[in-house]
């Protein structure tokens, strides 16, 4: 019954302000929590020069170039990323191949996940999030009298990401390779997959992931952090038991924006994959339940756009809209599940808020071509030309 309100409601607006709107609170709050969590950080290493201010001028600049590549997306019809998804998805595949090439790829702790570009470092993981989605979405649109076979529907898909899987291991980004994979496979299924397949696939993948997590002693230390980190406090637990200290100190209100204690070298990656810990600290329970409500509300609308566009009939829109939604959501909710112990280590940072230019940009991109598709929704609507 929602979902009809939500989907006959009448254009009043140009786009979904409420989104925008959630985005962009998420985005200015990530800024200022990234400042805050990186103050120590900055101020006692030489490769920043010592200046408190490095990562939020970085973290300007990231944002400053994520809303000009968005304000772009948005001129962009709908239609033309659904020709250009294949073609969007080989360019990724592409650079995946490259990061992996000793001299292009920039290894950093033991992974190989960015390409040196002298001004900034472009992780190919980030955009093959994206890149995923919008393939996805076309595939499944243009394979629909046949999704229901596995040897012409399923297969083909499955055989196009073991070779993406493989490539992100060879970073290693187990991360990404869960996100792009459960993005993937949720789009083929609210396409119309067999049911008997899907089922029989999310057994495939939990098999092969627990393969995988058992062949790597690194993946099985953190694993047994994650189970049981007092433990080995000082060692594979050392993370997660500085980040759930954050979270006891914050209680209901936090102890002060500025005023963390775990961001000032104790706990490690406070301003990228731990922001929220040092949100939870400083802001409190109702600071960390703010950003959650934002969340909700972003993944909420995504999946209230597509379905304004499925009943516009315009499949590949609603498609992208609900795998864009999975995609922020899913990796929103593995980000949270580790900061606060329910999940192991993944790596992966907060979307929207966390330190870092490739994962701010495309983030920013794959909601303006959410807010595209709303805009086209609402002039269709109309009966005006999208």
């Amino acid at each position: 019954m929602a979902s009809y309100v939500f989907a006959q409601r009448p254009a009043t607006a140009e786009y979904d302000r409420s989104l925008a709107w959630a985005a962009f609170l998420l985005v200015a709050m990530g800024l200022v929590m990234v400042y805050s969590a990186s103050i120590a950080t900055a101020e006692s290493s030489r490769f920043t020069g010592n200046n408190s201010a490095y990562f939020l001028i970085r973290q300007g600049i990231f944002l400053a170039m994520a809303l000009f590549a968005a304000t772009l997306t948005f001129m962009v019809p709908v239609r033309l990323w659904q020709k250009g998804a294949p073609w969007c998805f080989l360019a990724c595949g592409v650079l995946l191949v490259l990061v992996l090439i000793p001299g292009l790829g920039r290894e950093v702790n033991g992974a190989r996940r960015w390409l040196n570009l002298i001004v900034f470092n472009l992780q190919p993981s980030e955009l093959m999030k994206l890149a995923a989605v919008l393939y996805a979405a076309d595939y499944t649109v243009r394979k629909h009298a046949v999704m229901k076979s596995f040897k012409k529907g399923l297969l083909p898909m499955l055989g196009v990401m073991l070779g993406v899987s493989w490539l992100l291991l060879r970073e290693p980004d187990f991360g990404a390779l869960v996100v792009v994979a459960v993005t993937t496979f949720g789009i083929l299924f609210l396409g119309g997959m067999n049911g008997r397949h899907f089922v029989a696939l999310v057994g495939m993948l939990t098999v092969g992931f627990a393969a995988l997590v058992l062949s790597s002693p690194y993946r099985m230390q953190r694993i047994f952090g994650f189970m049981d980190p007092w433990s080995d406090a000082y060692g594979k637990g050392y993370q997660l038991s500085h980040a759930l200290i954050a979270f006891g100190r914050g209680e209901w209100f936090g102890v002060g924006l500025g005023a963390s204690v775990e961001k000032l070298h104790y706990l490690p990656e406070a301003h990228t994959d731990f922001l929220l810990a040092v949100i939870a600290e400083e802001l409190g329970f109702v600071g960390v339940a703010a950003v959650m409500g934002l969340f909700v509300w972003l993944v909420f609308r995504a999946f209230a756009i597509g379905r304004q566009a499925a009943l516009q009939e315009r499949h590949f829109a609603a498609l992208c809209s609900q795998g864009i939604g999975i995609w922020i959501g899913f990796q929103t909710l593995i980000n949270m599940g580790v900061n606060v112990g329910l999940l192991p280590t993944k790596g992966l940072t907060l979307p929207l808020m966390s330190f870092g230019g490739s994962g701010l940009v495309v983030n920013c991109v794959a909601l303006a071509i959410l807010l595209r598709i709303d805009w086209e929704s609402r002039q269709l609507a109309k009966g005006l030309p999208a």
